[in-house]
């Protein structure tokens, strides 16, 4: 929906909606007949809030198109991820608390192992703690280069962040990963003539990077990918007059949500009960909230299709303590869909429910990817999801006489 016809018609109520994804929650079966991991999962709670709920498939860019983690979270929030395209090294960066700025090139790092002559032995380095990592930045932090300032920030294990500051930075630059070892890491190339400046400059920090760690076993080198400017969103509060919180553990989901506008709220740990106490902590103080769930994508990536039902279920268990806050919109999603069979994102529709008091129920009795077939929401568009759920808020006026 285009933005400037909308925020004419937003006004202010005293509802609140939350946004409860689960990360890649679309799934497959894992054989021909069978069920798929949302309905193989006993799900007493979000089958009950299905009966009262709209339900229907959400595309998060296109039929047939399969999303990153960064456009799927865009949609579901009512960005059209084709218009406001982000790199992943972008969201990495806000993700740990980087204040990007117009000058700034960001990219995702790794540090990696590589043998004598100069190939990857292992990709992640063996999947170093992060206290190691931590080390390791202190130690890239020291590099100078010549015209621009660097700074890396640990995100996790063998994961960074890298942020280049300086004028006439271009982000239209290939990969150092070549995604498979036995290999040398890919010199940075530019994409057009304007970026060879940046890739030399960044060439000439992965060079120094490595003789810097050259006795740093395993980690004796880093991979520089998803080179990306920050783009300017339009904000949540601009847009659709809310005042947005984010409820999330992971730094690239954080990003997203700062990108939007939200305020990122702190959780007390790292566990889905940790993130719904959040949300009671601050239920008063915003009306809106997006709380993220990243152990279902995790565990459809690895395989793991009893995994996948298992953390379905402890969320659904949580269902009524979300319930029990009286929200007036409750959408139930995901970003896109990780089969556990496929152990990777998919294009196939996400199952998507939406609750609220206005809404005409579908009186369907589970929640799943068939049930949601039969839904009144039909298959949509993922970005439409959010005008329908303000909507339901009670914030959006008519239009036109």
């Amino acid at each position: 929906m285009d933005f400037e016809f909308l925020k004419k018609l937003i006004v202010p109520a005293d509802t609140r909606i939350v946004l409860l994804i689960m990360d890649g929650l679309g799934g497959l079966p894992r054989e021909p007949g069978g069920k798929t991991e949302l309905e193989a999962a006993h799900t007493p709670n979000l089958d009950a809030l299905a009966i009262q709920s709209s339900l229907g498939l959400t595309i998060p860019v296109a039929p047939g198109i399969t999303p990153g983690s960064g456009p799927g979270h865009l949609a579901i929030f009512g960005y059209d991820p084709l218009q406001y395209e982000i790199g992943r090294g972008a969201l990495e960066a806000l993700g740990v608390d980087f204040e990007l700025g117009p000058d700034d090139l960001a990219a995702r790092g790794n540090f990696c192992t590589l043998d004598a002559d100069g190939l990857i032995v292992d990709r992640r380095a063996g999947r170093i703690g992060t206290e190691i990592t931590r080390e390791l930045i202190e130690s890239l932090n020291t590099i100078k280069i010549e015209g621009v300032e660097v700074t890396t920030r640990t995100i996790k294990e063998h994961r960074f962040a890298f942020v280049m500051h300086g004028a006439n930075l271009d982000d239209s630059l290939t990969e150092m990963d070549p995604q498979k070892t036995g290999i040398a890491p890919n010199p940075v190339k530019p994409l057009r003539k304007e970026a060879e400046r940046t890739a030399a400059l960044v060439n000439e920090y992965a060079e120094k990077a490595r003789n810097l760690l050259a006795d740093k076993h395993p980690a004796n080198a880093i991979m520089l990918r998803g080179f990306a400017k920050c783009p300017l969103l339009p904000t949540y509060s601009e847009i659709f007059g809310l005042k947005a919180a984010a409820i999330a553990v992971n730094g690239m989901y954080k990003g997203v949500a700062r990108l939007a506008g939200m305020q990122v709220l702190p959780v007390d740990g790292v566990t889905l009960d940790a993130e719904f106490s959040a949300l009671e902590k601050y239920w008063n103080d915003y009306d809106f909230f997006f709380l993220h769930v990243k152990q279902t994508d995790s565990a459809g990536e690895d395989g793991g299709f009893d995994l996948k039902v298992r953390v379905i279920e402890e969320v659904d268990a949580l269902i009524p303590r979300l319930m029990a806050l009286n929200p007036d919109v409750v959408i139930v999603g995901g970003d896109h869909s990780s089969p556990a069979i496929l152990k990777t994102h998919s294009w196939h529709p996400v199952p998507t429910l939406l609750y609220s008091k206005l809404v005409r129920p579908d009186g369907i009795t589970e929640f799943g990817e068939r049930a949601c077939l039969k839904g009144s929401l039909g298959i949509l568009p993922a970005k439409d999801i959010m005008p329908i759920a303000l909507a339901n808020a009670g914030r959006i006026t008519k239009w036109s006489a």
